[in-house]
This record gives structure tokens, sequence and C-alpha cells, in this order.
């Protein structure tokens, strides 16, 4: 294939290993020494994957045959709407916004109409703040808008909130027309979102039956946003199965990433390093970090392992941007505790340049930037600052896009999903659930009248008798 030929991700560890500079990094025999319980690990995931599970993996080449259907109707819609928004929370809001802030135009909704290709503006509503959603209501006119709404199950409290104000506003706005303006994405046979959708004839697509939201970006979840604003899906799909072929046909450290990822993570964890911070030093990537903040919490946040037993284990990953946050981090990195790993995520080409003016005139202090330009500066200062964490005995990796396309954020995906799955495996928990938010879900259920919920309302209206607060509550 084309494709194959194509460079992929590379993994910079150097600022992991021990050497003269950073004597406290791991040894090389280290690493090898979880080679047996990496493998097991691999022979766990690929059964399991065989058996249906992992359908992050699984769907990769189903989703190949369906990418026709997405993208004849993100054509056809195209001419017909101005704007696109999202109803969504979690995974089904920041897949799709990290996949587009990484390929569109940083500026995309500013853009004329021609210069988007006259593909719809894009808007992400993943809260239920009153004011940010009747202000996105009161600026986009309803009749030339479509509505995406995404919920697994239908149950998601937040999103279907937003579903009802919406449909709400086009009955009134559209009248019988309304429907045209909303597509599901759901579940295929259950939930509560499926019915209305049959009832009141919206579009449909299906969000697979084994997938968890915070997995779900290669699905239509994400594919389907990514083909109304221009991406080209094919290409990131195409990503997406290089990178699990090589992870699922690899054996070893030396030539799986997602196994070296998941080693590495677990030896900085067992060292005290409870925080993992994700660093891209692009813009395009600022929102992938948030993303990927939940798929490490969410995945390996977990209470207890699969035999039952009491752990309470995973990293807290944190977001920064380079070079945004040497400015506001990177102090704390360097020189507070020691309990972070940072993984920088660098491109090596930009599509574009911009060259710094040479002025003479100014102070040498200024005047030695002038002909060079803003990636020399920024590849600079992430290089800078990998030398001063390694002099600081801090550990630090880089994951190295050889440029930001499709193709390498489809790599850049699945090489984070199969990573995070590796590390699931080595801790001994179930990387694919979510107790600890199924808890506040069903207390909201409780405390907005949902019925049968109706014993845990009243556990938590007991729980908030006694109170200690400072001030007076607003009545």
């Amino acid at each position: 294939m084309e494709n194959q030929a194509k460079p992929t991700i590379m993994i910079d560890y150097t600022g992991m290993m021990s050497n003269y500079q950073n004597p406290k990094g791991f040894k090389e025999e280290e690493l090898l020494g979880l080679q047996n319980a990496l493998d097991q690990a691999q022979v766990s995931l690929l059964t399991r994957r065989d058996a249906g599970e992992l359908d992050f993996s699984k769907l990769l080449v189903h989703m190949k045959t369906e990418l026709s259907e997405i993208i004849e109707y993100a054509n056809s819609i195209t001419p017909k709407f101005e704007n696109f928004v999202v109803l969504g929370i979690g995974g089904s809001a920041l897949g799709p916004l990290a996949v587009h802030q990484a390929l569109n135009h940083y500026y995309y909704n500013e853009l004329s109409p021609a210069e988007r290709g006259h593909r719809p503006r894009f808007y992400v509503v993943d809260n239920i703040d009153p004011v940010r959603v009747n202000e996105l209501l009161q600026m986009l006119e309803p009749s030339k808008t479509l509505f995406n709404v995404i919920s697994k199950s239908g149950n998601t409290s937040e999103t279907m909130a937003q579903f009802l104000i919406v449909r709400d506003t086009l009955r009134r706005v559209c009248g019988d027309s309304y429907a045209e303006h909303i597509v599901v994405t759901t579940d295929k046979e259950k939930g509560n979102l499926l019915p209305i959708a049959l009832k009141e004839g919206y579009k449909r697509f299906v969000i697979p039956a084994g997938i968890g939201g915070r997995f779900s970006e290669l699905t239509p979840v994400g594919l389907l946003a990514a083909a109304i604003c221009g991406v080209d899906i094919n290409q990131l799909l195409e990503g997406a199965l290089v990178m699990d072929q090589q992870i699922r046909a690899a054996k070893g450290v030396s030539s799986n990433p997602a196994q070296l990822r998941a080693a590495l993570a677990l030896l900085s964890w067992q060292k005290g390093k409870n925080i993992s911070v994700f660093m891209p030093y692009a813009d395009g990537l600022k929102t992938m970090a948030d993303w990927y903040a939940q798929l490490w919490a969410e995945s390996l946040g977990k209470g207890y392992d699969r035999q039952g037993r009491a752990v309470h284990i995973g990293q807290t990953p944190v977001k920064a941007l380079g070079v945004t946050d040497q400015h506001s981090q990177v102090q704390l990195y360097a020189e507070g505790p020691d309990d972070k790993v940072i993984t920088f995520v660098a491109v090596q080409k930009f599509k574009e340049s911009q060259e710094i003016p040479i002025d003479l005139e100014l102070p040498e202090d200024i005047q030695f930037l002038g002909g060079r330009t803003l990636e020399e500066l920024l590849f600079a200062e992430q290089k800078a600052t990998e030398y001063a964490l390694t002099l600081a005995g801090r550990q630090h990796q880089k994951i190295i896009l050889p440029a930001l396309d499709a193709y390498h954020v489809g790599q850049l995906l699945l090489l984070l999903e199969w990573e995070t799955a590796y590390m699931g495996e080595l801790l001994d928990i179930n990387a694919f659930d979510q107790p600890g938010v199924e808890e506040g879900k069903n207390g909201t259920y409780a405390l907005m009248g949902r019925q049968g919920y109706e014993a845990r309302k009243r556990d938590i209206e007991e729980y908030g008798e006694t109170r200690y607060v400072f001030g007076e509550e607003v009545s």
C-alpha cells in the first residue's frame, strides 16, 4: 500500500533512561525486565480482541467500509447548513474537537465560507452552563444549523437536556422541517435516544456496541464531524490501521510502541511518578491533551483490581502546552516535587513557516532572532526544556509526528489507546469501565427527580444536613 512507505510516529525516550546527565533514569535491564509481563498482556489483549472485545481496534477495518456513507452524508449537508453543532460530553466532545483543531485551520470558524471550502462552522457544546448554551443559540440561526446529538444510551443527562432545548427551539423556528436539523449518533438497538430518532425521523449513525466514549473517536462519533468539516477521514483511519497492525504484530519494547510507552509509564508510576503531563509543542494539538487526559484518567483511575481488591491506583493526567506553559508550569516540573513524568509531543515539519524579520538597529538581545523562523524558535525552546529537565533529573520522553496531518493523527490516537489498554493489563484493572463516574450520574438522576432513585435522593439530602460554610447563601 502507498501509505506503508510513509514515516511513522517516533518515540524518543532518552530522557527516561539512565545516563551521565540523568543517573536517576531507568537502566535498560529494568525496561527489559518487564518483557514477560508485557508479553502476557499482549496475549491477553489479542485474545480478548479475537473474542470480540477491544472494539477500538477490532472495528477499524469495519469502519473502513462505512466511510462512504459518512462522506456521502457529509457532502450532502454541506450546501444546506452554515453551522454544525455537536451536543455531547466526554469523549463524544473531546475527540471530535481534538481532531478538528489538529487538522483544520486554527481559526476555521472565522474563515469565509469559500476559505472553508463551503463547509459549515463547527461548535461543540460539552457543558450545560446556561449562559454558554443560551449565547450560542442566540448567535446561531437555527434554520441554518445542523445539530449532532451524541449519546450511546440516551441517558446522558447533560446531552439530553441540551437536545430537549435545541429540539424545542427548532420546532418553534423551523416548524415541520425541524427533524432535518438533527442527526443522532447512538446505539443501534437500544437506549432512550433511538426510539425518539425513529419516531421523529432523524438521520442516524451508530455507535458500535463495544465502544466507550473515550475510545470512540474513530467511529461515527468523531468521523462524522471530521468529514463534515473537511478532514480526510480515509487518511485518518488509514494511519490508525497502520499503527494498529504494527502494535498487534510487534513483540518487544524495541519494536512495539504501545508496549514501550506502557512499560515506561509503569516504571515511572512504580517510582512515585503519580502525575503524567502531556505537553504538545503545536497549538493544533492543544485539545488532544484534553482528550488524552480523559483517556488516561477514566481508564486507569480505579479503586479495585480484577480480583476485587482495593487498590486505588492511577496516574493523574495534566495537560500543558509548549511553549505557553514553560512560563506557567515548567518551574514546578523542574524544581517542585519529583512526582511527574512528562510527555512532549513534537511535530517535525509544520505546514507553514514564518520568518522573523531582521532589524540591525535593535539591541543584540533581540537582534539575534532576526532571520530565524518561529518553528526554529519553537524547536529550540522544546529542546532546551528537555535539557533543563534532564539536568534537574526529571523524567521525560517525546512523541514525534513527522507532520500534523490526518494520517499521523490517526496513528497518535491508536498509539495512546493501545498504550492505555496495555497499562490496564499491567495494573490488573479494567481499563474499559468507569464505575466512579456512574455514581455521580446516579446522584444527578436522584436530585433531578428521576423515578426509581428516591432512596438515593434521601441519602444525598441526609449527607447534606450538616454543612460547614463560610458566607451567606444567595436566595
